[in-house]
């Protein structure tokens, strides 16, 4: 047993996906999540620039006491995920495309074509491609980066014509040339505009990292006798600028679910950058 929270961090609020998942299938853990929206997107950065802005944040939530990390980004876990893990060797640190990875080999064939959707980092980085073939070396993958995505969501810009044209720049002839019948949401912005790509696209699978991360959370914890026995908590859920969108953005995951939450706004000398 262990009731210490886990952390999870992303680089603005599409971490907060993975949230109601993880408080379906493990209803009495606490939460500590921090959002970067104040240096968000970490998509379009230098690597350097995203291990710095990592180490930052996982240092702070270690020393707020957690007793896991949860990558709730794709972009860091492509750069950070081994830096990360020697970094805190007592401490779990989970990536969010390990998880993915393994759901797509596990349930695509030969007959499928899946496409692999994300920033721009996370496509160059290869990594899902690289994971999935280590267990499935035959299944047929194209990828593509969608860097307007995330400042549109970011901005609460979703459910309009401005994202629904975005979506198809990005994705119709991707979809098309490459015969697409399976897309995975490579970024944890992605899953607030699924329905989006569920209209526009009602045929394609659509396979959500946001969703498989949490088995792996609980396997590890079951693992290590950590899962937490005590329900009475408030989660915390911190970002760098604590704007009205942030706040708007977490009404819209949760619905009406009750929950206990607390919003602070984190300065960012309070997780290591000197302005």
């Amino acid at each position: 047993m262990d009731n210490r929270p886990i952390g999870f961090f992303d680089s603005g609020l599409g971490g907060l996906t993975c949230i109601p998942n993880l408080m379906k299938m493990l209803p009495k853990e606490r939460i500590i999540y921090f959002g970067d929206t104040a240096r968000t997107p970490y998509g379009s950065k230098a690597a350097s620039t995203i291990r710095s802005f990592s180490s930052q944040i996982a240092d702070f939530l270690v020393n707020q006491g957690v007793k896991m990390i949860v990558i709730a980004c794709n972009t860091v876990s492509a750069t950070c995920l081994s830096e990360l893990q020697k970094r805190y060797p007592d401490v779990p640190v989970v990536g969010i495309i390990q998880p993915a990875a393994e759901k797509i080999a596990r349930t695509c064939s030969i007959m499928n074509k899946i496409g692999i959707i994300g920033t721009k980092v996370t496509i160059q980085s290869g990594q899902y491609k690289e994971l999935v073939h280590h267990i499935n070396d035959e299944l047929d993958i194209y990828e593509t980066p969608c860097p307007a995505f995330v400042p549109l969501i970011e901005e609460g810009i979703i459910q309009n014509d401005i994202m629904d044209l975005t979506i198809k720049y990005y994705m119709d002839d991707f979809i098309l040339e490459n015969r697409l019948d399976t897309v995975v949401l490579g970024c944890t912005h992605y899953p607030l505009i699924r329905s989006n790509i569920k209209r526009l696209y009602p045929a394609l699978r659509i396979i959500n990292p946001s969703e498989e991360i949490v088995h792996s959370v609980k396997r590890i914890l079951s693992e290590k006798d950590m899962l937490a026995e005590q329900p009475d908590f408030e989660n915390v859920f911190y970002a760098s600028d604590l704007s009205e969108n942030f706040v708007n953005m977490i009404e819209r995951i949760f619905h009406n679910e009750e929950i206990k939450v607390k919003f602070k706004n984190l300065e960012l000398e309070e997780v290591g950058e000197k302005r």
